[in-house]
């Protein structure tokens, strides 16, 4: 062993033995668990009592919340809290935000989805937005707290560790514990849990809030009142999406009886088109002509109030918009081919989460206990798996090959599921031709870990390969806020999709249904073959 060998496990041991890195496990099992119970296993619960399945894709929905987090990103970073300000910067918000999270969990241990579909969608909204919140504050706290002992490396892994062992208490310990007790009575053993973690929350070491709010420094891009204006455009545009599709949601869960509650399917392709349109076509065009003003202020010599430029406006330019007008400015005509990539390039896979475990326990008839391995512990082995071959392909091959090996077996992992529907006859011959059936598992058993495997090997590949793109695509400059902002569009398209597709199911069956998701991986694959071609001529002119 070298000698950098002891001094690195020292190094280790010390982080560990660290007080920030036990609050830092405390907080990603915090985060992890809330996620899973709330766009996860909250799925299982809804198929077994039976809520049909545009209804369960409607409230997928919930998880755009986190897609906008960063709108009140700001007020969580300045604003104080009344009363729990005395617990620290950070933590004040951390207490208050895990106090709804128990809240909501026992709510929902109390609460019927069968008789009572949409305050169980409110109170499940309401987790989701103080989940999104505690996921902001988590961040902020572990830049805050990071020095030479617990680095924001050691911080960061311990965090994922944390996360990843709380999807695993909410995914299959969720799972079996549903077939041994109620559903009631695993989202109150979940919210006891939270309640401990609120606890450890307590003992968790915090950094003061400076005396004094650092101002913004100098104004930079346009003027004032281009600034105002744009912040202007793009906050009705967003507000107008977010109000039409809460709207919408309280419309369809508050239905009457016999009444005929609105079509999901008609709202996804006549109002979903739209959602985008101004969520991200408009504030891209905004940040166009930003650019365009700051240009043509520098090229004509006109005085555009650059000197101190209000607090609010600037704080929201730099926060809202200047990441993306970077990102325009930079790529050009070209941000279409990467916008349009970026919106479809996870889609197959994003678009039919919500209904896999209908499908597993409601179609298929597999019990709790046989998905929550097949899926949380057999799955996650499985997404390791492609993982590590996306990172494999991405050193020998490169980034555009990845990307595109990725979106088409991301594709093709859906014609599984469609054979998996249809009775798994290509499964089947294919587990009898290569010896899998000959390994002492059950042939019923077999199919789903086929399914499984292929689905999470694909998603895994695609998933490391497409982080990779977005890293590459974000500038040093403003990556922290671009790659937050890219990375919540991809969710964009297929969260919208959902309530849509729920709604062809139920119509078509599941069989039909996959194929015409593998059919919409087409488009990604398109989008990539467009961006390699964008990508070589960068790298001719460059």
């Amino acid at each position: 062993m070298t000698e950098a060998a002891p001094k690195g496990l020292a190094l280790i041991r010390m982080g560990l033995g660290n007080r920030k890195t036990a609050a830092m496990f405390a907080f990603g099992l915090a985060a992890g668990l809330p996620f899973t119970l709330l766009l996860g296993t909250l799925n299982a619960w809804l198929a077994e009592a039976k809520i049909n399945l545009a209804t369960i894709g409607l409230l997928s929905w919930i998880g755009l919340i986190a897609a906008f987090k960063f709108l009140w990103s700001p007020v969580v970073d300045r604003l104080r809290l009344p009363l729990l300000e005395r617990f620290g910067r950070r933590k004040s918000w951390l207490l208050l935000c895990q106090a709804v999270l128990v809240a909501t969990f026992l709510t929902l241990s109390v609460s019927d989805p069968a008789t009572a579909i949409g305050w169980f969608a409110l109170v499940a909204v309401i987790g989701a937005f103080a989940a999104a919140t505690q996921d902001t504050v988590i961040d902020a706290w572990r830049i805050d707290v990071a020095d030479d002992r617990a680095t924001l490396g050691i911080l960061s892994s311990i965090y994922q560790l944390g996360y990843r062992i709380a999807t695993l208490i909410g995914g299959a310990l969720a799972l079996v514990l549903a077939d041994a007790i109620t559903w009631p009575l695993v989202y109150a053993v979940m919210g006891v849990f939270m309640a401990v973690l609120l606890v450890a929350t307590l003992f968790a070491p915090d950094t003061p809030r400076p005396p004094a709010e650092r101002a913004v420094g100098g104004a930079v891009g346009p003027s004032t009142r281009d600034k105002r204006t744009g912040l202007i455009i793009v906050g009705l545009c967003w507000g107008w999406a977010i109000v039409t599709i809460g709207a919408f949601m309280v419309r369809v869960l508050n239905v009457a009886p016999g009444e005929t509650p609105p079509s999901v399917g008609d709202f996804t392709r006549l109002t979903g088109p739209w959602i985008i349109v101004v969520t991200v076509v408009v504030p891209a065009l905004v940040a166009a002509w930003l650019n365009r003003q700051a240009q043509l202020a520098e090229w004509l010599g006109w005085d555009r109030e650059r000197a101190p430029t209000p607090g609010f406006i600037e704080h929201g330019y730099r926060a809202l918009i200047l990441p993306l007008s970077e990102l325009v400015g930079r790529l050009g005509f070209g941000a279409v081919i990467v916008l349009g990539l970026i919106l479809s390039y996870r889609l197959c896979d994003s678009i039919w989460g919500p209904f896999a475990y209908p499908f597993y326990l409601e179609e298929l008839g597999y019990t709790n206990a046989e998905v929550a391995f097949a899926s949380k512990i057999f799955g996650v082995a499985m997404t390791i798996v492609g993982v590590s071959l996306g990172g494999i392909l991405f050193a020998v091959l490169g980034r555009m090959p990845t990307l595109l090996i990725g979106a088409i077996v991301a594709a093709a992992s859906n014609l599984l599921y469609a054979d998996l529907a249809s009775g798994s006859p290509v499964i089947d011959a294919v587990s009898g031709a290569t010896g899998l059936l000959n390994l002492g598992v059950d042939a019923r058993m077999m199919r789903l870990m086929v399914a499984i495997s292929g689905e999470n090997i694909a998603g895994g590949l695609a998933g490391a390969a497409f982080v990779a793109y977005l890293s590459s695509i974000a500038s040093k400059e403003h990556s922290a806020v671009q790659y937050a902002l890219l990375s919540s569009l991809t969710l964009l398209v297929g969260s919208l999709g959902r309530a849509g597709l729920g709604e062809a199911v139920e119509q078509m069956g599941y069989a039909p249904v996959f194929r015409f998701t593998a059919a919409l991986g087409l488009v990604a694959v398109g989008f990539v073959l467009l961006e390699w071609v964008r990508w070589k001529r960068e790298v001719k002119k460059g």
